[in-house]
């Protein structure tokens, strides 16, 4: 019976993790979007998303990280993608990528 139990603990367990990293996604993008529709277009928008949305990310989540936004329009759209650590945040990442995406309108 333990070999079950201690099984269904780590699935468990990297559910959470999943889950995890989508609600970082998330939040980072709203960030970067944040940041890039402030931002001033000719002192780089992108960097100003990408700062913003590492900002908060946890260490073995940032390594990873690929954020990003771009102009379509009236409206800055921000992207977060994170790799989903297996197991222990920080040793080795899953080949599972999550996204994140957000838009604003450009106030800037």
């Amino acid at each position: 019976m333990t070999p079950v139990i201690l099984a269904t603990v780590i699935v468990l367990w990297q559910a959470v993790l999943v889950g995890y990293t989508f609600v970082l996604a998330g939040n980072a993008a709203d960030r970067a979007v944040h940041a890039g529709a402030q931002a001033n277009p000719w002192a780089g928008r992108d960097q100003a998303c990408r700062e913003a949305g590492e900002q908060d990310l946890p260490a073995a989540w940032r390594d990873g990280a690929d954020i990003g936004c771009q102009v379509d329009g009236d409206l800055v759209k921000a992207h977060a993608d994170l790799k989903v650590p297996l197991l222990f945040p920080g040793f080795v990442d899953m080949p599972l990528t999550v996204p994140g995406t957000s838009a604003a309108a450009k106030e800037s």
